[in-house]
């Protein structure tokens, strides 16, 4: 039997709690204590009840605590009533994901989407946190006639956030330039909830320096490598950044041209940390937000990772459960760990790649070398003036070949 209704609500509440302070420490915040409150719908002004807002500015007065978290979005006004009757800085959890990624935001892409989704989150919010600008920006010519400092804070903000757009319109340009110039080859994208350890496959993988940190949104850039996969072939590997609950929805929109790698990738590896033992909260997690960004549908493949964690009673029964997705299991740990999943990337590419007979002329040398270098050539047979061979081809090459005159037999 299940644990009862209340319970389990306690349970998902603790589990909640322990991510919120994990947050916290990737943020650099020491944690002080936590509070919980049940309540049937959020007090209007304060979010909580009046009662535990008091009881927040007295902890805050006995610990001199200087920040306190919420792990629920709260609205402009919440936000200002609360700082008003606690004495404290409030902020929830969509604002301490937003500062995480300000700190770890690295490429230029990353810094000008992070900015862009905090400025977003902002601007309602202007009365309570954008108040510094008063006093840092004033004097002659900061204000046109009769407008207040808040007025011209939000032009200035939307001005900003124009210009960003620009910015992320013309970097996702660039990257649609990059894609077409890696046509033809297969391409697979890890998408998973954060620390679910899609970067330590990755480099393992790919056998190349790929950063690893055993914290929340260690990465924020996309990084593609190559991954032979046997046979001569290559897949194109990319590590995407990471999801996690309530993740501001400002957040996802501009992350959205970073994660259109994943939205051209052949095969999407929805990877699994199954060794947390909420990891089908996190799968659902991570199921809405592919579906928020209309990727639900395309092909998918649920990597099981870390099982080296699991005991052989539970990998059996992770095993033997049925998905929508297909699934495999693998780690970084044990030798062979990664190999079904090479395999599976192996069986991808020769779907992508069909197998064909095509007959040159021994006077064609340049398709011959086109051929070797963006297929795979199983068998060769030089017949005089006539080369015959049987190859594996990407669709692409193999229409451009057809359009050359080249006779080929198989592939659609």
């Amino acid at each position: 039997m299940g644990a009862p209704p209340k319970q389990q609500a306690a349970e998902v509440t603790e589990e909640h709690l322990q991510e919120l302070e994990r947050l916290a420490d990737t943020a650099g915040v020491d944690v002080l204590d936590s509070f919980v409150q049940r309540l049937d719908h959020p007090h209007h002004k304060f979010f909580i009840g009046e009662g535990k807002a008091e009881e927040l500015k007295h902890f805050v007065e006995a610990e001199g605590a200087t920040l306190i978290l919420f792990d629920d979005e709260l609205s402009p006004a919440q936000g200002r009533n609360l700082e008003r009757v606690v004495g404290t800085r409030i902020m929830d959890r969509a604002e301490l994901i937003l500062d995480i990624f300000a700190t770890r935001a690295r490429s230029s892409e990353a810094r000008a989407q992070v900015e862009l989704a905090q400025l977003q989150y902002m601007r309602p919010r202007l009365t309570r946190m954008w108040s510094h600008l008063s006093r840092s920006r004033s004097g002659p010519g900061m204000r046109g006639p009769g407008e207040t400092q808040l007025e011209t804070d939000r032009r200035l903000i939307d001005h900003r956030i124009a210009r960003l757009k620009g910015e992320l319109e013309h970097i996702a340009r660039q990257r649609q330039t990059q894609r077409k110039g890696r046509e033809g080859q297969m391409r697979a994208s890890l998408v998973g909830y954060t620390n679910a350890g899609k970067s330590s496959i990755l480099r393992k993988m790919s056998g190349t320096e790929v950063f690893v940190e055993d914290r929340l949104f260690a990465t924020l850039d996309p990084t593609t490598r190559a991954v032979d996969v046997g046979e001569g072939s290559e897949v194109l590997l990319t590590d995407t950044v990471g999801f996690i609950r309530k993740l501001p929805h400002h957040l996802v929109a501009s992350f959205r041209a970073t994660l259109e790698e994943a939205a051209e990738a052949d095969l999407l590896l929805h990877t699994i940390d199954a060794s947390h033992h909420a990891w089908e909260e996190q799968l659902e997690v991570v199921r809405e937000v592919l579906a928020d960004l209309e990727l639900r549908d395309r092909p998918t493949v649920l990597v099981f990772n870390k099982t080296d964690r699991l005991t052989h009673d539970e990998e059996q029964a992770l095993r033997e459960r049925t998905f929508a997705e297909p699934s495999i299991f693998v780690n970084t740990i044990e030798e062979g760990g990664l190999e079904p999943l090479r395999q599976l990337l192996h069986d991808e590419v020769r779907k992508i790649r069909p197998d064909v007979e095509l007959t040159l002329s021994s006077s064609q040398g340049g398709l011959l070398a086109e051929i070797y270098r963006e297929g795979e050539v199983l068998e060769r047979e030089d017949r005089g003036a006539e080369i015959h061979l049987r190859a594996r081809l990407p669709n692409a090459a193999l229409g451009r070949l057809r359009s050359r005159g080249v006779k080929v037999y198989g592939g659609g």
